[in-house]
């Protein structure tokens, strides 16, 4: 396994591995996260009296990040981290379902079952196996060692400890989401004691901890806000002021979020406990999310370099393409932080990875993110306006609900949101999009019962078209052959979108509209305003709150948002929602529901497509959720800490209800 951020060579790696994991200490986080100061031929003094190892062992920092595709399945240092049979939290969300039983969101989350017992691949997030607490130690050996490294000037060495600062920072963000306040380590430790007493934060002493590293990157004169034409095929991924200027907005805004910042806490009578909330409603946490986010943008003014991939042309398809490009893209110029892994990944035929056991073009299939109803109804029309399925059944427009045309009279057109088309394939969809002209090619997906593509899926509740609609985010059918997926860790959409939560919680409802509709617009959406003229979004808080938080499941599908926005505004009612999926019958010439296969005996040669079709939304019932049947607990708005760390004694005391 390497993680690559552009043309990085980690030669260094194994240096680094030593420096962080040998001479074990037993005691502490996991069984090797405060290493004791390393022995043999390789140490401190080799890595850091050396510019060129001290650079390369920063480069080794960023095998460290997170990637956020399932794509490895091993043993190792890191048996859970980005294993298929752990799989994504979106699958604890609204928009999708999962009814493949190898992977722990189902057999540990869907059943109900998932306890504080650790096991390998059990938590949807490891406290142990993340990289984490090694990228943590890594990163201050850095950090408290790059002063004596000689070869290197003072604004090179304050640049890499910023960028240390930053990557710090992130892995704490990535477990607080998780777990709330966390052990708060502030040193690399020497190793000479064979005892620490690392008590667990507070939630806000834990969200100022990486609130300081990001704001000493972010004071850092040298530290450049993004990176020059010749810098960039070296330094793409790395960390930059407006890398760290973004993640400073994403923490404050979970942050500030009801999860934590409300007038109870998320579980009921655990008022005493600081590591899961502020104590009470604090509105200045949002005043400080505001400033975080205007301060970004004023800079994003000032030294540009970074913004939305517009469209060339005004065809849907034409947007769906600067969409894809915009998340999808090593290029990207809206990408402001990514990471990528080099595997065979890239060719489609490494047996664990994303593309094999998710794409619904290859022969596995294992991971089934499908796309549920409730997720793709999300989607307005292609000018904006709301989908309404009531409205289009009564109009008599269903079978318009996603492309109208066909291949064999070359005139597909796309009706939704073009954005619909890159979280969830749908019938009639053509199966490429052109990553240069956003032509569309080749033949359609299938997705009726009996067709090519679903067979008997939906009927079953099996396979990547169980609810009707199968995943495509990051996937692409050919699309992304020999391409490798760029995990797209901060992305400006995002921040946009932020932006407007943060307007619209102190009250500029006007303002928080025009930032919503600057995304919008990217895809060829009308502004929210007027594609919602029944709604008081310019006066009714809580209508363009939730028009937020459906717009980033639109804009963020798969990128790990929408479960978290559940979570950050306790939203118990979508958890415990049933879900729904579509099935679609092709109509014989008397109007009759056909079930058999299409291909079993009355497709012909040159037949055309076909375009009439019986509609019937279902729930899901293979498999259910334990939440749908016995209501949600709020404990699972947080993970578990593994029983086995807390009994050790150093301070992590564990989360309520586990």
């Amino acid at each position: 396994m390497q993680i690559k951020n552009n043309k990085w060579i980690l030669v260094a790696a194994g240096i680094m591995l030593v420096l962080v994991v040998s001479c074990v200490d037993p005691v502490n986080f996991g069984n090797n996260f405060l290493s004791k100061a390393p022995g043999g031929n390789v140490t401190e003094d080799t890595v850091f009296d050396n510019a060129t190892y001290t650079q390369q062992f920063l480069t080794s920092l960023y095998s460290y990040q997170y990637y956020g595709l399932p794509y490895y399945n091993g043993s190792g240092d890191f048996p859970e981290c980005d294993n298929p049979y752990v799989g994504k939290v979106d699958l604890l969300s609204d928009c999708w379902q999962t009814n493949w039983s190898g992977c722990a969101i189902y057999s540990q989350y869907y059943n109900g079952s998932h306890t504080a017992e650790y096991g390998v691949r059990s938590d949807k997030w490891s406290f142990l196996n993340n990289r984490v607490w090694q990228a943590v130690r890594a990163a201050w050996l850095l950090i408290e060692n790059i002063h004596r490294t000689s070869g290197l000037t003072d604004d090179q060495k304050a640049e890499m400890k910023a960028e240390a600062e930053c990557i710090i920072a992130a892995r704490y963000y990535d477990t607080f989401r998780n777990y709330g306040g966390l052990p708060i380590i502030r040193s690399s430790f020497s190793g000479t004691s064979s005892s620490y007493n690392i008590p667990r934060a507070s939630v806000a002493e834990t969200v100022n901890f990486m609130d300081s590293l990001l704001d000493n990157a972010i004071a850092t004169s040298s530290f450049p806000w993004s990176f020059s034409a010749a810098d960039i095929s070296n330094m793409n991924g790395h960390w930059t002021k407006a890398a760290a200027m973004a993640l400073k907005c994403k923490i404050l805004l979970f942050a500030a979020s009801p999860l934590f910042n409300d007038t109870q806490p998320y579980y009921p009578g655990a008022t005493n406990n600081p590591a899961i909330w502020y104590g009470g409603y604090k509105p200045e946490l949002w005043q400080q999310c505001l400033t975080a986010c205007t301060d970004f943008f004023n800079a994003l003014s000032q030294n540009g370099y970074y913004h939305l991939v517009q469209a060339k042309g005004t065809r849907p398809q034409d947007y769906r393409l600067a969409y894809r490009t915009g998340y999808a893209s090593e290029a990207s110029p809206e990408i402001l932080l990514f990471t990528t892994v080099t595997t065979t990944d890239a060719f489609k035929s490494g047996y664990y990875c994303w593309h094999s056991w998710g794409d619904p073009l290859m022969t596995v299939q294992r991971l089934s993110y499908c796309p549920t109803q409730e997720y793709v109804d999300m989607f307005p029309w292609a000018d904006g306006t709301p989908f309404n399925w009531d409205q289009t059944q009564a109009a008599g427009k269903l079978d318009q609900m996603f492309v109208t045309g066909t291949v064999a009279q070359n005139n597909v057109t796309l009706t939704r949101d073009p954005r619909l088309y890159e979280e969830a394939i749908v019938n009639g969809q053509q199966q490429s999009l052109d990553w240069t002209t956003g032509n569309m090619s080749g033949t359609t997906y299938e997705s009726w019962v009996g067709g090519t593509n679903a067979l008997l899926q939906p009927l079953t509740q099996s396979g990547d078209f169980a609810t009707g609609y199968a995943p495509i985010k990051f996937l692409m059918g050919n699309d992304m052959l020999r391409q490798y997926c760029e995990w797209p860790y901060l992305r400006l959409s995002d921040i946009y979108l932020t932006y407007a939560e943060a307007l619209c919680q102190t009250g500029d409802l006007q303002d928080a509209i025009n930032q919503v509709d600057i995304v919008r617009a990217r895809v060829g959406l009308k502004g929210l305003v007027a594609c919602n003229p029944t709604e008081n979004l310019t006066t009714d808080k809580n209508a363009l709150l939730q028009e937020i938080l459906r717009e980033r499941a639109c804009e963020l599908g798969m990128e790990d948002s929408r479960f978290f926005d559940l979570v950050r505004y306790k939203r118990a009612d979508l958890f415990q929602e049933q879900l729904h999926g579509l099935r679609i019958y092709r109509l014989d010439a008397s109007g009759n529901k056909i079930e058999t296969a299409w291909y079993n005996g009355d497709r012909k040669t040159g037949a055309l497509q076909p375009t009439h079709f019986d509609y019937e939304i279902f729930p899901i019932t293979s498999p259910t959720r334990y939440w749908w049947t016995n209501g949600f607990d709020p404990k699972w708005y947080l993970s578990p800490f593994p029983q086995t760390e807390v009994n050790k004694g150093y301070g992590l005391v564990q989360n309520p209800g586990w």
